[in-house]
This record gives C-alpha cells, sequence and structure tokens, in this order.
C-alpha cells in the first residue's frame, strides 16, 4: 500500500514507490523536527538530508529549496488535521450536531498545535517568513473544513457556509495565536473565550 503524501505544489516529483514514499516522509519529519530545534532562518536542505539519512539529492529529487519543504510540511499538517478532525467525528454521536463538530475542529487544532513537531512555525503554512500571516492558509483550511462538515452539518456546501466557516476560522485562528503568545502550552482562559466566542456565532448562524 502506498503511504499518503502531501498533495502539494511545491513538490518537484510525487513518489510513485512505497520506498519512495517513505524517504519523502522521512525529510518531511527531519524538517519538522530541525524547525522546531533550530528555526526557519537556520534550515537548510542538507541538514534536512543529514538528519533524515538520505543523500542529498533525494531532497532535491522532491523540493527545489527550504520554502518547497515547508509548504509541503504544511500540506501534511493540513492533510493530518483533517484526518484528525474526521476521526473524532466518526467516533462521536451521529446526531451532535454544530456544537460537537466544533469542538473536534478547536480540539484537534489545539492538540497539533501542542505537540506536533515544526507547527509552531508552519502549522497549514502562514507564518514562513517567520511572523508574516495572510489569507490564503486560512481559505484553504476554511474551504477543507466546509467540504468535510458539510454532510456531517446536513448543509449545503454553498457560499453562505464557506463564509461562515471562514470567519469561524479567521477568528479562531487569530485568538489561538494570542493564547499561545501568553502560554506555551496555550492559555486556558483565552481559549475558553474563543470557544464561547465560536459557540456564539455559530449558534446565531447554525441554529
Amino acid at each position: 500500500m502506498m503511504l499518503p503524501v502531501p498533495q502539494a505544489t511545491s513538490l518537484r516529483r510525487a513518489p510513485v514507490q512505497r520506498r519512495s514514499a517513505e524517504r519523502l516522509t522521512r525529510i518531511l519529519d527531519a524538517c519538522a523536527d530541525l524547525l522546531d530545534e533550530v528555526g526557519y532562518d537556520a534550515l537548510s536542505t542538507r541538514a534536512v538530508a543529514v538528519r533524515a539519512g538520505v543523500p542529498i539529492g533525494s531532497v532535491y529529487r522532491f523540493f527545489g529549496n527550504k520554502r518547497a519543504m515547508a509548504d509541503a510540511l504544511a500540506q501534511r499538517n493540513l492533510d493530518r488535521y483533517a484526518e484528525r478532525v474526521t476521526h473524532r467525528l466518526e467516533a462521536a454521536e451521529e446526531e451532535g450536531g454544530w456544537r460537537t463538530a466544533m469542538d473536534a475542529v478547536l480540539d484537534e487544532y489545539l492538540a497539533m498545535k501542542r505537540t506536533a513537531p515544526g507547527f509552531a512555525l508552519v502549522d497549514f503554512g502562514n507564518q514562513i517568513p517567520v511572523g508574516t500571516r495572510d489569507a490564503e492558509p486560512n481559505t484553504r483550511v476554511s474551504d477543507r473544513l466546509t467540504d468535510m462538515l458539510s454532510a456531517y452539518l446536513g448543509r449545503e456546501p454553498d457560499d453562505d457556509l464557506r463564509r461562515t466557516f471562514l470567519v469561524a476560522v479567521e477568528a479562531a485562528d487569530t485568538l489561538v495565536q494570542l493564547a499561545f503568545r501568553l502560554s506555551p502550552s496555550g492559555d486556558e482562559r483565552i481559549i475558553e473565550e474563543t470557544r464561547e466566542l465560536l459557540r456564539s456565532y455559530l449558534a446565531r448562524v447554525l441554529d
């Protein structure tokens, strides 16, 4: 069975064999670990190759530079996040509704923020170069959530629902960043305020 690989445009070449997919996984794992250890500025493709235990040519087979590697890591983060939310909802009550979905979306993001290597710098692609933030990753996240959750919520994935999730994602992103600026593990009071804000907004739109 082929290992799942990030569907990222930053990949020069998609792996076609299991061995190649495993090598790509090692490269991205090494990239994530080194981001936590040395940061983005000090990250190098050579250091990633050494940590992954692969020839430098293997890194360049997939990526033209470290930015492309970080982009692929961000896409893998989004894929894994979507899987976590999906599994959480599959284990929940079928009639859980949007409140169950909202808790899954927020809780799984917080879990990755706290535990996923490299996530603090890259998350879904909106902080490289460090400190920059733009709308594209949040739009990508909100579109992914709309497509995932529309059937669970019994709603059509129309423009209104996409706008609702985009507003929720933008608000949650800003407040979660604040929570983690105040505390390395996320200030619980800010997180609970975030949860209440989302509940109030989504209740008005989805109830």
